[in-house]
């Protein structure tokens, strides 16, 4: 699709910057409404289509939690998991697995 866009996420690109993010969000909404630079009266609603990606993408990244770390990308990020069981009870997870 977008070929042009690349990786954000971390270890991936270890330092995303908001131009990094911005980029990307043009491309897709170049790609999606087909046009390099919109006319005079489709700026707005470009403009604003640019920052919408852009937020949910900054979203996006600060939200995902990557394999073997312990925190999300960014500390304040809000990530929605459920609570992990208590050490040394493995009653659900047992009981997860023998259902397979």
């Amino acid at each position: 699709m977008c070929r042009s866009i690349k990786t954000l996420r971390p270890p991936v690109t270890p330092e995303v910057t908001d131009d990094d993010i911005k980029a990307a969000a043009l491309q897709y909404v170049r790609k999606v409404s087909g046009f390099r630079a919109p006319a005079a009266h489709n700026r707005e609603v470009f403009d604003h289509a640019v920052a919408a990606v852009t937020a949910a993408t900054r979203e996006l990244l600060d939200g995902l939690q990557v394999r073997g770390s312990s925190a999300p990308a960014h500390p304040d990020a809000l990530t929605i998991r459920p609570e992990p069981a208590q050490a040394g009870d493995r009653s659900e997870t047992v009981r997860a697995r023998s259902t397979y």
